[in-house]
């Protein structure tokens, strides 16, 4: 039995235990957005740019579905749904995407064999208006996590932590963008020995692309059954031929299990590193691109989170300051904050400043309320667990760590918010 199975093989004591791991990692989703200029304000001057999207979970036995809510603290109407659509019991929709080549909201879930697309129309008050929810045929596919977009607009990708099934699953589904049809299915089973030189891939879950090189980036997890085994590398895809290019151990042994979540490819005016974050150990890794190589160099560890007394980290944005600065947002579900890191000095990360959130701290979302103050909005749970599962929407000024607003969900409507994203497109740079 290989490394990357529990069984035989010790856990870091850095993990809370083998069974809160698997639960966690497999409440994780990201998907790969556009590098698009992130404004602060919305395209249309009279709405109110804190409209979010929020998709969620019914804690009551209802379906789940997505909603569009205020989460200006500002604004008369803070915390009120305006709009809700309901797709199904036991859906468990995670993350919503934008593509904004062709101006669609995508949520994956959870729940099996399901990727949904969410047609949203413009009503005359400006406000968008949720549509109906089709599923999307994943070709068996199974346990969407996270999409990356193509800046063409012909294609995304998509990875599925189940894959097709069996222990050692995992794929990446590539579809076109304006059908919505599978073009094809990306597997490469483990080889029999590790380490090895033949690239694999399994569990998939974060996903980055850097199209200027050529590259996409997909991390390993966990099995999507909670108790088959947590992973440690990440694989390097060529998008011309979605051929595998090779394998990266992001952990300091192949018998250390760091649970890689997300992976975030720097482009356009940053210098082309990757990206890593942890579950294990709340760490960050990174490898820089070699031009002669025409592939990353190995991973080396840039954060420690024991260091900070971090843990689970989660999610990865970049979002453009008022000020013109690119930052890079990190959330760690414990103790629940939302580190800034500047990208002057890469390979290296300087933390400028920690904000509060919540524990579980997890998606975010940016917009600048109507007096303009900058803030992020903080998602904060992973699938309802103790210790993890505030439930809350933390609304904090990004300067100042100002906690301006929360909501808790759950205790005023029955509903876990599972992520955010603002209602006019992605509200930051890029995501993962």
């Amino acid at each position: 039995m290989r490394t990357f199975f529990y069984t035989n093989h010790a856990v870091s004591t850095r993990a809370i235990s083998t069974l809160t791991l698997l639960i966690l990692l497999v409440a994780l989703a990201v998907v790969q957005v556009l590098p698009v200029s992130a404004s602060s304000s919305s395209p249309h001057p009279h709405v109110n740019p804190g409209l979010v999207f929020v998709d969620y979970r019914n804690l009551e036995g209802g379906k789940d579905g997505v909603l569009l809510m205020d989460l200006d603290p500002e604004s008369d109407s803070f915390g009120k749904i305006l709009q809700n659509r309901e797709i199904g019991a036991g859906v468990l929709p995670h993350h919503l995407y934008f593509n904004h080549e062709q101006n669609r909201l995508y949520t994956t879930a959870l729940g099996g064999e399901n990727l949904y697309e969410i047609k949203l129309d413009n009503g005359e008050d400006g406000l968008p208006k949720i549509g109906w929810i089709k599923g999307i045929d994943t070709g068996g596919n199974l346990v969407g996590e996270d999409v990356y977009f193509t800046k063409d607009g012909s294609r995304y990708y998509v990875t599925f932590m189940g894959g097709q099934g069996g222990d050692e699953g995992g794929s990446v589904g590539v579809f076109d963008a304006k059908t919505n049809q599978l073009i094809e299915t990306i597997v490469a089973p483990v080889p029999s020995e590790l380490p090895a030189d033949e690239p694999f891939i399994l569990w998939p879950h974060g996903i980055s692309a850097n199209e200027e090189l050529g590259l996409l980036m997909v991390t390993s997890t966990l099995h999507h059954e909670l108790n088959k085994g947590v992973g440690n590398t990440v694989t390097l895809i060529d998008m011309e031929t979605n051929q595998l290019l090779k394998t990266y151990l992001v952990s300091e042994s192949w018998e250390e299990f760091s649970s890689p979540v997300e992976v975030i490819m720097l482009r356009d005016d940053l210098p082309p590193y990757a990206l890593v974050n942890t579950m294990i150990g709340g760490d960050i890794w990174i490898a820089a691109y070699n031009e002669g190589t025409g592939i990353f160099d190995e991973f080396t560890k840039v954060v420690e989170g024991d260091d900070m007394s971090l843990g689970w980290a989660l999610e990865f944005y970049i979002h453009e300051s008022n000020q013109g600065e690119l930052e890079l947002y990190v959330s760690f579900a414990t103790p629940g904050v939302i580190n800034v890191y500047s990208l002057e000095n890469l390979p290296e990360l300087t933390l400028d400043r920690q904000l509060p959130a919540g524990a579980g701290a997890h998606h975010m979302t940016f917009f600048e309320t109507e007096s303009g103050r900058e803030v992020v909005v903080a998602q904060n749970n992973l699938l309802n667990l103790d210790g993890l599962n505030s439930g809350l929407l933390t609304v904090v000024d990004v300067y100042t760590g100002e906690v301006l607003a929360t909501l808790d969900m759950p205790s005023e409507y029955g509903l876990m918010p599972e992520s955010v994203e603002s209602a006019f497109g992605h509200g930051h740079d890029y995501h993962h």
